[in-house]
């Protein structure tokens, strides 16, 4: 299977759609399911196969991220990329997330999110970028307000997280006002 890549000079950023998914479940063996997902485990994959079991997509809402591949160690180290991507609306929410703390504070998300951005308004037609973001997580507020977002409002009792409601601070990118 062949993905469509983006290569910076420390990352290769590996594009995974709705058919990715497809082929991967389809076509792969086990052994290279878990190897192209990153997992380490069978119950990760039988809970990421769920996930795909329950729909990744609707007629209207898809999913459109990358995962961030070490070109030195060729280690799956996050991801980055649309999870909610209202197709009718042009609109998208952007997610990201390094697996491995020792690749934090080296400026590897601001690097790819601004590519993650471009690809939005450029290839996938967006005009909106919205995100949101736990009030207490101080490094993401930064890297999106560093990338022009805007602070829109506060969502209380947003999402369900480690057995409680949690609120959103919600941050939004035009197109029109990107740079």
């Amino acid at each position: 299977m062949k993905f469509e890549e983006i290569i910076t000079d420390r990352l290769i950023l590996r594009k995974f759609t709705q058919e990715s998914f497809d082929a991967i479940y389809s076509d792969m063996s086990q052994e290279e399911q878990l190897d192209i997902l990153g997992l380490n485990s069978i119950e990760k994959l039988l809970e990421e196969k769920e996930k795909y079991k329950k729909g990744l997509s609707t007629y209207n809402k898809k999913f459109l991220y990358h995962q961030l591949i070490d070109k030195k160690t060729s280690a799956i180290i996050g991801w980055c990329g649309y999870h909610t991507w209202y197709t009718d609306h042009n609109r998208a929410e952007i997610g990201y997330e390094l697996f491995d703390d020792n690749y934090k504070g080296q400026g590897i998300m601001s690097e790819v999110i601004a590519l993650i951005i471009n690809y939005g308004f450029r290839n996938m037609g967006l005009v909106r970028i919205e995100a949101f973001v736990d009030p207490s997580n101080t490094a993401s507020i930064k890297l999106l307000k560093r990338r022009n977002f805007k602070k829109e409002g506060l969502f209380k009792h947003h999402y369900f997280h480690n057995n409680r409601m949690e609120d959103s601070i919600a941050f939004a990118l035009l197109k029109s006002e990107h740079n």
